[in-house]
């Protein structure tokens, strides 16, 4: 994994940080996951990104090559919250205009997002990377209430959580 430039806190993989290297700061269109680890009381974990302090996000990342999306969310769970996940559903696949970030170091990123529910069989929730600052639970009717990066609330929207 290679670190974007300048003030960012995001792994990249290699072969992105080789398109970034052919095209700079354009927008990429990426296939990625995100995951919605629910505990039995029916609360959904959040994260705060590191970086961007645009509000709550979800877990989730870039599908490596060679990697299934569902491959790629056990991945990017463990990675960035230390535990491991059975995933219980996928929830949908979503993309367009509220799924694309501008990074910090000006890296614009279009993502075409697996949404995976899933639960935590191994572990405890905890930063486990440079790439978070935060991880906590909130239950249902706490969502709406919640600051949430504009991706993260069409995601959520989009999937039945608020």
């Amino acid at each position: 994994m290679l670190r974007p430039g300048k003030g960012a806190k995001v792994s990249i993989p290699v072969h992105i940080a080789r398109l970034r290297a052919a095209v700079g700061h354009d927008l990429l269109l990426l296939p990625s996951v995100s995951v919605l680890p629910v505990d039995r009381a029916g609360r959904l974990l959040l994260v705060r990104h590191a970086g961007h302090d645009d509000g709550w996000g979800v877990l989730g990342g870039a599908v490596e090559v060679g990697e299934s999306p569902a491959e790629a969310a056990v991945r990017e769970t463990r990675e960035e919250i230390g535990v491991d996940v059975r995933l219980v559903r996928l929830l949908d696949v979503l993309g367009g205009p509220d799924y694309q970030v501008s990074y910090p170091n000006g890296d614009r990123t279009a993502y075409v997002t697996a949404v995976y529910e899933a639960a935590i069989i191994d572990g405890s929730p905890a930063v486990s990377d440079d790439e978070l600052t935060d991880v906590a639970w909130f239950a249902p009717e706490q969502l709406p209430r919640l600051e949430l990066s504009r991706f993260s609330r069409a995601l959520l929207s989009a999937t039945g959580y608020l």
